[in-house]
């Protein structure tokens, strides 16, 4: 059975052809393009369930240029490939809203299973039992995806989403960097710590001071 569509959008034919081939194998249906225009030409005809960016595209918009329009538009999930060791280019895709990165080389089937664990995660919560939960001027719709401010929406990514709502689920309780990564990456994961501070940076900016959310310096975070 078709898994759903995954676009592609790198320059370089044998990354694409050896991603392409791998997701193809799990029973997706792959698309490709070379440059980031025609990477969002594609995106916005079909509409897929997965965009995954190289950030050296060639052209006038490369990946994160790329990722930042996605994202003002979608909660399409994102993940971005990066040249290896290129920690500027990994934070900055995370901070445009990016869901996760892979460095150069990597693993074909490493990568295939992050496209399947977002979006596994994805089809979890979607079949949740709708539930609100409002606290304050803050209410966080789990089964629409929604969050609001004071009544007006707030755009989050997919994983800004699910880092928030996992916070509001585990409200007064401290949760170490780890333990975020864990439940809302996946057990397994493998990346920097690091990434859960991008994203909570990303959600204080959106959401403003008043958001219940500190930090307990050397622990974690605690939400309420």
């Amino acid at each position: 059975m078709e898994q759903g569509t995954i676009v592609i959008v790198e320059d370089d034919p044998h990354i694409a052809d050896l991603v392409d081939l791998y997701l193809r194998k799990e029973e997706f249906r792959v698309l490709q393009a070379t440059d980031a225009t025609r990477g969002l030409e594609i995106i916005e005809r079909e509409s897929p369930r997965l965009a995954i960016l190289d950030i050296g595209l060639p052209g006038s918009m490369n990946g994160l240029d790329l990722c930042k329009l996605l994202r003002s538009r979608s909660q399409l999930p994102i993940i971005m490939l990066t040249a290896r060791d290129d920690e500027v280019d990994r934070v900055l895709g995370l901070e445009l809203g990016a869901d996760d990165y892979l460095s150069k080389p990597f693993s074909p089937r490493e990568l295939v299973a992050r496209v399947k664990a977002i979006l596994r995660r994805l089809d979890a919560k979607d079949s949740d039992t709708p539930k609100d939960i409002v606290l304050g001027n803050l209410k966080i719709n789990s089964r629409a995806r929604e969050t609001t401010l004071d009544n007006e929406k707030i755009q989050l990514t997919a994983k800004e989403f699910d880092l928030l709502l996992y916070l509001a689920e585990h409200k007064g309780m401290v949760l170490s960097r780890q333990q975020l990564l864990d439940g809302v990456w996946g057990v397994g994961w493998y990346g920097d710590e690091r990434t859960v501070d991008v994203h909570i940076r990303q959600i204080r900016k959106k959401l403003g001071d008043d958001m219940p959310l500190t930090t307990i310096w050397g622990v974690g975070y605690r939400f309420g």
